[in-house]
């Protein structure tokens, strides 16, 4: 790279995308002098609206803050709340909500490996695009995806912000023959999830390692969804309720969204962290079809987030398929609550990572304070970090428009709710 290089990249508007930002980098004498994803999202106020909410309203208004991982919203929230009602609604709504987690995840991950990530790896621009040359493969993450979405409606009444989901348990419980007609739709769909590892782990990944800090949910017996310890791939071994002590939210000053930091650095949370530190906990048969694909976890290249989400998508089905052949129609699908005051912590694993929950009540289960700290804004200096690093291991001295596209391949990788979830930058490039 001549010395004299200077380029100013600029993206004013990330268009299309779950939220609004902007991306800026400059590079200056061989060396990015500035790197700045930019999130100017207004707030939207989700913890002040819950303030004075009763108890009962929580899980359908936070179903509100995402269209994507309603779920995980859900989930977090009914579990700080019973917790502070002392509540264990029982074995049956436990399976229910893992059920429920399993939708999600499969709709998710299936929606954004074949048509978010894929176009990247496979040089197209969009997925239809992608479709003229790859009919098969898109029909087969439509299909996916849309088993997943009948799982949430089976269980939580619709597919976008269910509202089957309550403290204690669940508003109704599917029948019986639907549930096995579910099951045997999801059996079916088996040998596609199996092929997608193979798939993913063919296609053109970068070798881009870098060294990041993997943080997810670790529960002793299960591949963990929504309970568990926080753990991480440096020492972390802690209980939900010490989030605070270890992990903070700070504003920068060129973005709306808070960063958060462990320990004082970035972190990473979401399948390719779950992978590094869970694979030991995958069924049988996933493990096979991941040492199958050449891929080794843990993996210390983001780009394998694609295959990890691969590996949890056939998990998810596996996990979803056991519950539905074991299910039953209990006398109740839900306990009754009995309100205190108090203060309960709820984290569970959505699509994209830890979703962590703080709620204070009074006596009668009204809400006096809510926290939440979303996956998306835990990965914000991450994604900082992953994009300065691998530029710059692509080459500063590359024409604009590879490390462009470069850039857009590094931040839809994480898949983040707020930005850059479809192909979106448009350049302005002023140089020096």
């Amino acid at each position: 790279m001549a010395e004299s290089r200077q380029v100013s990249i600029k993206v004013p508007l990330l268009a299309r995308v779950e939220g609004e930002g902007a991306l800026d980098v400059a590079i200056r004498d061989g060396a990015i002098d500035k790197l700045k994803l930019r999130i100017f999202e207004p707030p939207r106020f989700f913890e002040k609206f819950l303030e004075g909410r009763d108890y009962h309203e929580v899980p359908d208004m936070v179903a509100r803050i995402c269209g994507i991982c309603p779920v995980a919203y859900q989930m977090s929230a009914v579990h700080a709340l019973e917790k502070i009602f002392r509540m264990d609604p029982g074995p049956w709504v436990r399976e229910m909500r893992r059920l429920l987690y399993c939708g999600e995840w499969i709709q998710s991950h299936a929606l954004h490996i074949h048509l978010l990530a894929a176009p990247d790896f496979l040089g197209f621009g969009s997925a239809p695009e992608m479709a003229g040359q790859y009919p098969d493969e898109v029909r087969r993450g439509l299909k996916l995806q849309g088993l997943g979405n009948e799982l949430m409606r089976l269980v939580g009444g619709r597919s976008v912000h269910p509202i089957g989901t309550r403290i204690g348990g669940f508003h109704h419980a599917p029948d019986p023959r639907d549930a096995a007609a579910l099951a045997d739709k999801l059996r079916a769909a088996l040998p596609d999830a199996a092929a997608l590892i193979g798939w993913t782990a063919s296609l053109a990944i970068p070798d881009d390692r870098q060294r990041f800090v993997s943080v997810a949910l670790r529960h002793p017996d299960e591949f963990a969804f929504c309970e568990g310890r926080l753990v991480s791939d440096n020492g972390l071994d802690i209980e939900i309720g010490q989030y605070e002590q270890r992990f903070e939210e700070l504003h920068v000053a060129h973005s709306t969204a808070l960063h958060s930091l462990f320990d004082g650095k970035p972190y990473l949370v979401g399948p390719l962290a779950r992978v590094n530190l869970n694979r030991d906990q995958l069924p049988e048969s996933t493990r096979d079809l991941l040492d199958a694909s050449g891929i080794r976890f843990p993996s210390d290249n983001m780009f394998h987030s694609v295959v990890a989400r691969a590996a949890e998508l056939h998990y998810a089905l596996l996990e979803a398929i056991r519950i539905l052949d074991g299910y039953h129609k209990p006398d109740s699908p839900y306990i009754e609550a009995t309100p205190r005051a108090g203060v309960g912590y709820g984290c569970t694993e959505a699509p994209r990572g830890i979703l962590w929950h703080r709620y204070e009540t009074d006596s009668r289960g009204r809400i006096r304070s809510a926290r939440i700290v979303p996956p998306t804004s835990q990965n914000q200096a991450r994604i900082e970090e992953d994009l300065r690093l691998s530029l710059t291991g692509l080459g500063l001295d590359l024409p604009d428009d590879e490390l462009r596209l470069r850039g857009e391949m590094v931040i839809r990788n994480y898949d983040p709710c707020i930005s850059c979830s479809v192909h979106f930058l448009k350049l302005k490039v002023d140089r020096g």
